[in-house]
């Protein structure tokens, strides 16, 4: 059901390579079809916006407005859910804007004795838009994730797109935008949804940035449209990998493996232990739970194209190779978490001892659920509020100052055949 390997087989390493690789590569005809419906929106604006409304999610509107949820409409969601789920999506707001409160930055500026003034100024984005799957599919957590660290940063304005296919209504999605404040809500989805955010329409604002989940014409239109805005990340599928020593319970690293192979056949579940009698055990949970879960056939998918479990030498060993894998999600199911971490170099999100389960993560820990994924991790972070600013350079030379640094710029314009740069610097010196 699940791959097995030990580090000791001669041909490891290249079936390692083989299980973690992922074709990114973006399909032409879907290519075709997203670039001429961003040109459409581009062109038309709301006009287009609708007819693709039409034809995608069966919904007939005259105008963008009929498709806009009013924030009382978004209250309305909240106070109708059972006591149960408000208290979940309150909780988690709270934790999550506490956390990323931490991530918050100030501008800060420094003297020099000739009193040049050198620093750097933070200015939140003005306008932002996020993207949220609709219809069936339920993820106020995304909502939460996504929005709040906006808010946070000072974002003025945070739009939220979300398809209502047929007229179905997420009420936890709209709930979530409640407590989540955003501050508009249009029931619009699909690659039309990215390109009216992106370029804007009569109707619908231009924002800054473009973050949050979608299918693979959202992505796809989220990869065309950079550059014209920001994105947050190209996701890949979901992963998780947990380097355990053996004394976690194995009905727990199995559940755990099984929380991120149910979110499609393409994600990806890893366990790193150096104990071998424990893998053995972990395999007999795998074949016990797994008939009592409602994605059973998703997770077996999953388990057989591309989970594993991995016989290591030791713990190091098991390090190295998470550091090459660079997860999204890292699970360190050890006695002593914090004599490895440091050695961790590449991963998302780094969930440390026994109790902390990747899920607490994804939904209230605090921490953002939007991560790198396909290795990203190399050389990406987190979702967060450093997200949703910007860094200006500030300079403000003295004249001491700029008789100083004047002479030096000169040199090296002249030495990179910049006349002009040379003599703008030199017009403010004693030898101008």
């Amino acid at each position: 059901m699940i791959n097995k390997f030990s580090t000791l087989d001669n041909d490891f390493d290249s079936e390692l390579d083989s299980l973690i690789a992922w074709d990114s590569s973006i399909d032409e005809e879907i290519s075709n079809s997203v670039k001429k419906i961003i040109n459409d929106v581009k062109r038309n604006g709301d006009s287009s916006v609708l007819d693709y409304t039409k034809q995608f999610d069966s919904i007939m509107a005259k105008s963008i407005s009929e498709l806009t949820m009013p924030k009382e409409r978004l209250k309305q969601a909240f106070d109708n859910l059972e006591k149960e789920q408000k208290d979940a999506l309150s909780i988690a707001a709270e934790r999550i804007k506490s956390y990323h409160q931490n991530q918050v930055q100030e501008s800060w500026n420094y003297s020099e004795d000739d009193g040049t003034v050198l620093g750097q100024k933070i200015t939140p984005l003005e306008r932002a838009g996020l993207y949220v799957p609709g219809g069936k599919a339920a993820y106020p957590s995304s909502v939460l994730m996504n929005s709040i660290p906006a808010k946070v940063a000072g974002v003025e304005e945070l739009i939220m797109v979300v398809p209502t296919p047929k007229g179905i209504v997420n009420e936890l999605v709209l709930a979530a935008a409640y407590v989540a404040e955003v501050d508009l809500v249009i029931t619009i989805g699909g690659a039309q949804a990215i390109a009216a955010l992106a370029y804007g329409t009569e109707s619908i604002p231009k924002v800054d940035k473009i973050v949050g989940p979608g299918n693979i014409y959202v992505a796809t239109a989220k990869r065309q449209v950079y550059g014209q805005v920001g994105i947050d990340m190209i996701a890949g599928p979901s992963e998780i990998l947990i380097i355990c020593d053996g004394k976690t319970n194995p009905d727990w690293v199995a559940m755990d493996l099984f929380s991120q192979a149910e979110h499609d056949e393409d994600a990806q579940a890893i366990l790193l232990c150096p104990d071998e009698e424990f893998i053995k055990e972990v395999e007999k949970s795998i074949s016990k739970l797994l008939p009592s879960l409602e994605r059973e056939q998703i997770i077996k998918t999953s388990l057989e194209k591309r989970g594993a479990l991995i016989l290591t030498q030791d713990i190091d060993e098991a390090v190295k190779i998470s550091n090459r894998i660079a997860p999204e999600h890292l699970e360190l199911s050890v006695e002593d978490p914090e004599s490895i971490i440091d050695d961790i170099k590449h991963a998302g999100a780094i969930f440390m001892g026994t109790y902390s389960s990747e899920a607490l993560g994804d939904y209230c820990a605090g921490t953002n659920h939007v991560l790198p994924t396909s290795s990203t991790a190399r050389f990406s972070s987190p979702l967060g509020v450093y997200d949703f600013i910007k860094r200006s350079s500030i300079v403000m030379a003295s004249k001491d100052g700029a008789n100083k640094l004047g002479k030096t710029a000169s040199v090296l314009a002249y030495g990179e055949g910049l006349e002009a740069h040379a003599k703008s610097a030199l017009y403010r010196t004693d030898k101008s």
